[in-house]
């Protein structure tokens, strides 16, 4: 069965490797077209049919391989324009690799084909079928995975390339979260303490001569420390807010939840609690994607989904508002980014004009058992702001 399943394979491959050849063709000519936009359209179906060609080969590979073949393709803009994912296509180095491969894998692929058909024809030639099919079969799966995969080296390399990159973006988002914590306790608490040292000061020099005015002066410092404590409170909750270690991460969303002027629909499915990193930084994108959501969506209703499936903890953000919302503009969403890169998590937002905005926060993580936890279960809690 392997080897009519492999011959399966090469009779597949031959008939490919024609349309193979019709395709270089139409890159040829889109490609001279282009200079007067005509080749545009026909480059766009042409590189449609390469990678649809090229997945075939991949999946075929894989099989006869009994390893996977991952498509490497990068993600396309969903809401960018033509020119957008155009410029995506021509960065992508795989773009080229497929074209190179689409070049020289016609010859391979009807040699490698019309010898094993021809072998399984015929009386004689059937034995000596039996035996090379398989070897050839396989040179001509890894000659494809050559060109339509990255080795384990590229993938380290793009590996050590993109951990550089985060651990620089966390660096720098490490060193402005130092700066921020160091102007609101300067600006709020010091100055408050400073204000109470001086209260204090003063009330003792007025208690022999003026006992009313050195009341006045402790009690204004009395209101002054209660302020001072706030502030150093509101410090602490942007460390790493109390409720999260109290209530976990699906409690912390729904405290949040509770604050927004907006109804907001809050959906938790987790069977335990990711690491305390991890969870600090989804619950501070998520509520940077609420706090999104109430100053510029314009948006009725909101909801919130937290799942952990696959190894992977996901949470998606929702709104029905005006859309339009571009994660490369403004500092908020870029830290949420910069958070996330740091434990190998992505961003993804969807946000077409008119709306609806989704916004998928999604981190690969283990989830730990927390007491009392079983199997999973739904917890949908409605939340409303204030009237």
């Amino acid at each position: 069965m392997q080897r009519l399943r492999l011959t399966g394979y090469a009779v597949a491959q031959f008939f490919l490797a024609i349309v193979m050849i019709v395709l270089v063709v139409l890159w040829v000519v889109g490609g001279v077209l282009a200079v007067i936009w005509v080749g545009l359209g026909l480059l766009a179906g042409t590189l449609a049919a390469t990678r649809w060609i090229a997945n075939a080969h991949r999946s075929m590979a894989a099989r006869t391989l009994g390893q996977p073949v991952p498509v490497p393709y990068r993600p396309l803009p969903e809401d960018g324009g033509y020119f957008d994912k155009a410029r995506v296509v021509l960065a992508d180095p795989m773009t080229w690799r497929d074209l190179a491969w689409l070049f020289v894998a016609p010859v391979v692929g009807i040699v490698i084909s019309l010898l094993v058909i021809i072998l399984l024809l015929g009386v004689v030639t059937g034995f000596i079928w039996w035996f090379v099919t398989p070897p050839l079969m396989t040179a001509r799966a890894y000659f494809d995975r050559a060109f339509l995969a990255y080795s384990r080296t590229e993938r380290l390399e793009h590996r050590v390339q993109v951990l550089t990159e985060s651990r620089a973006d966390v660096v720098d988002h490490s060193a402005a979260e130092l700066r921020r914590l160091e102007r609101d306790l300067h600006d709020g608490a010091q100055a408050r303490l400073v204000a109470l040292s001086m209260s204090l000061g003063m009330a003792d020099a007025a208690f022999d001569d003026d006992p009313d005015r050195a009341r006045r002066l402790v009690q204004d410092a009395r209101s002054t420390t209660a302020a001072a404590i706030g502030d150093l409170r509101s410090v602490v909750r942007g460390i790493h807010p109390p409720v999260l270690s109290d209530r976990g991460l699906g409690g912390a969303v729904a405290a949040i939840a509770l604050d927004m002027a907006v109804p907001v629909q809050v959906d938790v499915r987790l069977d335990g609690r990711p690491p305390a990193p991890v969870e600090s930084a989804v619950y501070f994108g998520v509520a940077e994607c609420l706090a999104n959501t109430g100053k510029h969506a314009g948006a009725e209703h909101a909801w919130i989904t937290l799942r952990h499936e696959d190894g992977v903890l996901r949470a998606v953000v929702g709104d029905d508002g005006r859309g339009g919302a571009d994660p490369a503009h403004g500092t908020g969403m870029l830290g949420v980014m910069r958070r996330l890169a740091a434990f190998d998590g992505t961003m993804s937002v969807s946000s077409p004009a008119g709306g609806p905005t989704l916004i998928t926060l999604e981190v690969p993580c283990a989830l730990s058992p927390t007491p009392g936890s079983g199997s999973s279960s739904p917890r949908t809690t409605p939340s409303s702001g204030p009237a």
